[in-house]
């Protein structure tokens, strides 16, 4: 995929973990280990099959 997505984000991937902890809730990309925020953005993206769902939906049209 080149060029801007606008579903390209941490919480569309398939490693984004949300992680209940004592101190709350802690978002982690499985992957890399990271902690990390919905919104954040890294070049290992790789969209759940819904969103590759939504993405081919759109390139059609």
């Amino acid at each position: 995929m080149t060029g801007v997505n606008r579903f390209h984000c941490c919480a569309t991937c398939v490693h984004f973990r949300v992680e209940k902890e004592a101190g709350g809730i802690v978002y982690r990309c499985s992957r890399l280990t990271y902690e990390t925020k919905p919104t954040y953005q890294f070049q290992c993206w790789e969209p759940k099959e819904q969103v590759q769902r939504l993405i081919q939906r759109e390139t059609r049209a």
